[in-house]
């Protein structure tokens, strides 16, 4: 509402609509398309991770608690993610110190994936330096922290020092051990290579809508510099789902370095690029959530009713043996 309602004074509503009425609505469909793939990779990433913590989901139940996340996405840095955790949780007894490292290991990689892509764009194009650079130095202090054993212990020791903190010292031991798995050269290699593949499928994604419009064009590197920094930007600024920031960064940039593309354009662009992708992924995910709901139910039910007549058996046992 807050992007909209800038938008309004940015630029005229009316020219956002006619831009929307050109529009070749093919493009939207394949942006969707390409969103799922995203998806869909990321599942792969998301599977081999509970394989390496010996966490036996089945498949069905593995791929709703995954898409249930998507729900919770537009959380500040996507921290509502963890949710799956507490699904774990109910469904395998997991303790959430075990879980809470591959969803973070996720986030981690998804960043790291990112800005690789950003490099990328930056070598070629030239543009947003500072956003990749200050985006790299906190994800090279992070990593330095995770791969520096006695650091983070230190950290963690340091941070449950306070006597009421203290209950959190042995959980977040455990957090970091698994987490540390996840960032040991080979698993961090092949899990952001996973998130290469699957974040340029919504860059291609992106490039489509914006040269969906006549006139507008962009080359599919410059829609991949445009696309990984905004969602960077969006991400370090902590807004829930990079909401305003995300989206006010895609429209400047665009109307700043792609060619046949003037103020509407660029809005209704980005309004059909997250459209695609942030609440196309919310709508799968409370999709998911309601499925996962009703199976719950439906167990319980089942369980209830299988539970019945073997009270009554005892029942009446215990009659017999009174008499």
């Amino acid at each position: 509402m807050a992007f909209f309602a800038g938008v309004s004074i940015y630029t005229d509503l009316g020219k956002v609509g006619a831009e929307l009425g050109r529009f070749r609505w093919w493009a939207f469909g394949a942006a969707l398309a390409l969103a799922t793939l995203n998806y869909a990779l990321r599942f792969v990433r998301w599977s081999a991770y509970l394989r390496s913590a010996q966490i036996d989901l089945s498949y069905g139940r593995s791929a709703l608690v995954f898409l249930s996340g998507f729900a919770l996405s537009i959380t500040p840095g996507k921290l509502g993610e963890l949710f799956k955790c507490y699904l774990i949780r109910e469904y395998k007894q997991v303790p959430i110190a075990r879980s809470a490292p591959l969803v973070v290991g996720e986030r981690l990689t998804d960043l790291l994936a990112l800005l690789l892509l950003g490099m990328a764009g930056v070598a070629a194009y030239g543009q947003a330096r500072t956003m990749v650079l200050v985006g790299s130095a906190l994800m090279t202090l992070g990593l330095i922290v995770l791969v520096w054993p006695s650091l983070a212990e230190l950290l963690i020791r340091t941070v449950t020092g306070p006597v009421f903190l203290r209950r959190f010292r042995e959980p977040l031991l455990v957090f970091y051990a698994g987490l540390a798995q996840l960032v040991r050269p080979w698993p961090l290699a092949w899990a952001t290579a996973i998130a290469m593949l699957a974040w340029l499928a919504e860059c291609v994604g992106f490039a489509l809508i914006v040269n969906a419009f006549p006139g507008a064009e962009i080359s599919l590197g410059l829609a991949v510099l445009i696309y990984a920094v905004t969602t960077i930007a969006g991400a370090l600024s902590f807004l829930p789902g990079g909401l305003l920031v995300t989206e006010t960064t895609m429209v400047l940039l665009l109307v700043e370095s792609a060619s046949g593309i003037h103020e509407s354009t660029a809005v209704a662009a980005i309004f059909l690029t997250r459209l695609a992708t942030l609440w196309f992924a919310v709508f799968i995910g409370i999709i998911a959530m309601s499925s996962l709901r009703r199976s719950s139910a439906q167990a319980s039910r089942a369980l209830a009713m299988a539970s019945a007549p073997k009270r009554g058996a005892e029942s009446d046992g215990d009659a017999e043996d009174n008499s």
